[in-house]
């Protein structure tokens, strides 16, 4: 009995050491990305070769996030951390800050595009400094070339922290990331010049704009986060900015004050049409994120 008993540990044990010895090595390999969409790219860049975990929920508000002590812990024990920078993970700054003082290696992807800034006619008016001409936009991922910049980039990043082969999958990236412009491109441009005029829940449509040749009229909340505030005199601004354009719809989104959408389209007949620019769709791809959000945008300007 004891000899069988004996034997039964012995087993056990060996059955336990083998399986430790034959983790994958992901497991070993771990990745951090602030955000969904972001996240999605990460994701098929390596792969499958590392485990990739995102921080903050898929179609939550980056700027309005918090981490948990456990999100921190997350960072911390991050062998890389891949982030978008230009202030979108506001919440996210100091623990970002502190991990990297400690050695943690964070990659941000704003680093390795053109960046966008606030242009004067952007119907925006001043005050705050991210309101104010030439601010910098952090919502980059709307625009596939400069996701294309950043997966270039990326890839670098991946294979000299993480000793992980990219080059392959990147360079497929990168081709489908071309085809899905040239895509978006093509349904963009059958819109009347006249009718591409954008008001949005907060700034955050300005690389799309900028890439596809539509007109940054306004928004709802005159600023680059959706936690700054909005006054009457900006919705009597935004009102009038609306009326003199003939803007067909206000497009709004989480964070934005549906009252406030619904004033400025009962004052100027403008449809109020929800958009989902953080929020992926249900297979979690990017290219099918930024279909829906062009087709999205397209079909209400018609």
């Amino acid at each position: 009995m004891i000899v069988r008993t004996s034997l039964a540990l012995l087993l056990a044990a060996s059955l336990i050491f083998s399986t430790i010895g034959c983790r994958p090595d992901s497991e070993d390999k771990g990745i951090v990305v602030t955000y969904s969409i972001l996240g999605s790219i990460v994701k098929d860049l390596v792969g499958g070769e590392a485990l990739v975990t995102v921080l903050i929920p898929d179609g939550a508000d980056p700027h309005q996030w918090e981490p948990s002590a456990r999100d921190i812990e997350r960072v911390n024990n991050a062998t890389l951390v891949i982030r978008n920078g230009l202030g979108l993970e506001e919440g996210l700054e100091s623990t970002l800050e502190a991990a990297e003082n400690r050695g943690v290696r964070i990659f941000t992807a704003a680093d390795h595009i053109e960046v966008r800034r606030v242009e004067t006619g952007e119907g925006i008016p001043g005050g705050d400094p991210d309101q104010q001409t030439g601010a910098p936009d952090p919502h980059i991922w709307v625009d596939p070339l400069a996701m294309k910049r950043v997966v270039t980039a990326l890839a670098v990043e991946i294979e000299t922290v993480m000793g992980i082969e990219t080059s392959g999958r990147a360079r497929d990236l990168e081709s489908r990331l071309d085809a899905l412009h040239a895509e978006i491109a093509g349904i963009a441009i059958t819109l009347p010049s006249a009718n591409r005029k954008l008001v949005t829940g907060h700034e955050s449509m300005g690389y799309f704009a900028q890439r596809y040749g539509f007109q940054l009229i306004g928004a709802v909340i005159p600023n680059l986060s959706s936690q700054a505030g909005v006054s009457a005199a900006d919705l009597a601004t935004l009102i009038k900015l609306v009326r003199q354009n003939q803007v067909k719809a206000i497009f709004t989104e989480t964070g934005t004050s549906a009252v406030a959408a619904q004033q400025v389209a009962a004052a100027t007949g403008a449809a109020v049409v929800e958009l989902s620019p953080a929020k992926l769709q249900a297979d979690g791809s990017y290219f099918s994120f930024m279909r829906k959000l062009a087709g999205d945008v397209v079909e209400a300007l018609r």
